[in-house]
Order: C-alpha cells, then structure tokens, then sequence
C-alpha cells in the first residue's frame, strides 16, 4: 500500500515538474537552442526514414529477413514518434489546443497505423502521412517566409470556402441532372452500359472532369452529342474553382502590401494589425481597408 501511494506521489511531482516541462518544451518546439535544433534534425531524419521502409516494404522483391528488419526498424521508429508525441502534449499548458491542431492530428496519424496494422491488413502503409511532418524544416532553417506564403495560401482558401462550395453545389446537380438524361436516353437501348442512374452520374462525372475512363461509352447518336456537350461544359468550369482562390489571393497580397508602416516604410501587415510587427508605431487605416476587414471576418464567422 505504501508503495502505491509513494508511486502516485512521484506520478503527480512528474506530471507538475514545470522545470522538466520547460527543458522539454525548448528541445521539442524551439529550434533556436542546439538541442532543439538537434532534435528537430534527428526527427526529420527519422520521418524520411520511415517513409523510405514503407515503400521498401511494398516492394516485393526482398527476401523475408529483410521485411522483418524493416518491420522492427518501423515499431522503433514509431515508438521514437510515440514518445515524442507525449511529450508535445506533456510540455505544453494548453494540451488540447496542440492535440486538435493540424500538426497535432498529423502528429498522431503519424503513429496510429502501426497501432492499426495489428488489427487491419496494410494500414500501415498510411505512414506515408508523415510526409507532412517534414514541414518542420521551415521552422529549423528560418525559412518563415514560405510559412508566411503558406498562411496566405491557408487564408485565401478559408475566405473562398463559401464560393467554391456553392461552385461545388451547383456541379453537383448539374451532374445529376446530365447523368439522368443520359440515363434516360441510353437506357432504352440494349446491352447499353447506362443501365442505372448511379453509373450514369459515374459517367457524367468523369465526362465532366475530362478524366474520360472509357469504362462506359454512349453508342447512339444523341448520346454523342450529348457527351460532346457535357465535354464542352466541363472545359469552361473546371477552372472557375482555382480563378476564385487566385482572385482572393491576390486581394490578400495587395491588402498586405497597403499596409505600409509610417515610420520604418515596411508592408507585409496582416488587414486587421494595429501596429508595425517591427518597429511598433501605430499603422494608419483607411476606411476602405476597415470595410475589407469587417466583410472579412463576417465572411469568416459565416463558415
């Protein structure tokens, strides 16, 4: 009994070691520190190296002790990712923030399929999923203006979600409605391959996306026209998705590019900031730019 109240105690010391957590905290997120950066070396070695066993792995031409080193290399490398894993949610005061963050989900999924492979036949093929984790080579080499792009490219995507969905409603029916006239005019005809309506909004959408399988074929005259049509139509609106992101990018870029500091003459603020992220004076704002941000972020709290 003694011994299980002596073990909880070192349990709860280690889970309040805040000396712990912040030595912890500075070898895993910040790169700034040799260990830090050390570390974040080694983890990006490590996730090339896991990546590099899954496609040896799929390659059938090894004999079996090979597989069998690949696979105990892979549980060690999987077992590195584990700890490390705990360790981000262990350091951190706001764990949960971490744990439903995009690198926080990619960070598990990183190590569920090993766990999965147990139960599911080739599951750990989805390790290829780390692949994401190298984006951490932004942060180690300070390359923080590709982050920066990226975050434009994130935001940009954010503010067209609304447009694109609606973009992607209006196909939606428009493919149904093709592949039932489709249906309804090689239906009638015998050995015809548009015996249903699923396969022929299956039709509709590879004809539409100009992919063109050629697993289902019309064979009467109106049908070809038709498929022509539909042909035609999905050339003019398959771009329409991309023309709105790039629009909205490049709202964004020249809305940073306005945002001018007075004093040290450097752009590149965010539309909201108040003030230079480099020298701190207060930034000017038109009332045109407060217009942008208000639509903005009503734009956002819509989504």
């Amino acid at each position: 009994m003694n011994y299980l109240v002596k073990l909880r105690q070192r349990w709860v010391s280690f889970l309040h070691n805040e000396a712990l957590k912040e030595k912890i905290y500075s070898i895993v997120f910040e790169s700034d520190t040799p260990k830090g950066k050390l570390f974040d070396i080694v983890l990006i070695g490590s996730i090339i190296l896991s990546i590099l066993l899954v496609i040896l792995e799929s390659m059938h031409f090894f004999p079996y002790s090979a597989y069998v080193v690949l696979r105990v290399l892979e549980y060690l490398l999987t077992l590195f990712f584990t700890v490390e894993y705990l360790a981000c949610i262990y350091c951190l005061k706001q764990p949960f923030k971490y744990i439903f963050s995009f690198f926080g989900i990619v960070d598990l999924l990183a190590t569920l399929p090993v766990y999965l492979s147990f139960f599911l036949h080739g599951s750990h093929y989805l390790l290829v999923i780390r692949a994401f984790r190298l984006i951490r080579i932004f942060r180690i080499f300070k390359l923080f203006k590709f982050i920066h792009e990226g975050n434009l490219l994130l935001r940009s995507l954010w503010i067209s979600a609304p447009k694109i969905s609606i973009f992607f409603f209006f196909v939606l029916i428009l493919v149904t409605s093709m592949g039932t006239i489709m249906y309804m005019i090689e239906g009638t005809h015998p050995d015809s391959e548009f015996n249903n309506i699923p396969n022929s909004i299956y039709w509709a959408i590879v004809t539409m996306t100009t992919v063109g399988y050629g697993d289902i074929t019309p064979v009467t005259p109106v049908g070809r026209f038709f498929s022509a049509v539909i042909m035609l139509i999905g050339y003019t609106i398959i771009a329409v998705p991309t023309g709105i992101v790039s629009a909205t990018m490049v709202r964004q870029h020249k809305a940073l590019e306005k945002r001018r500091c007075p004093r040290c003459h450097r752009d590149g603020h965010e539309p909201e900031s108040l003030y230079c992220k480099y020298c701190g004076a207060r930034l000017r704002r038109e009332k045109t730019e407060v217009k942008e941000v208000d639509e903005q972020k009503e734009q956002e709290s819509k989504i």
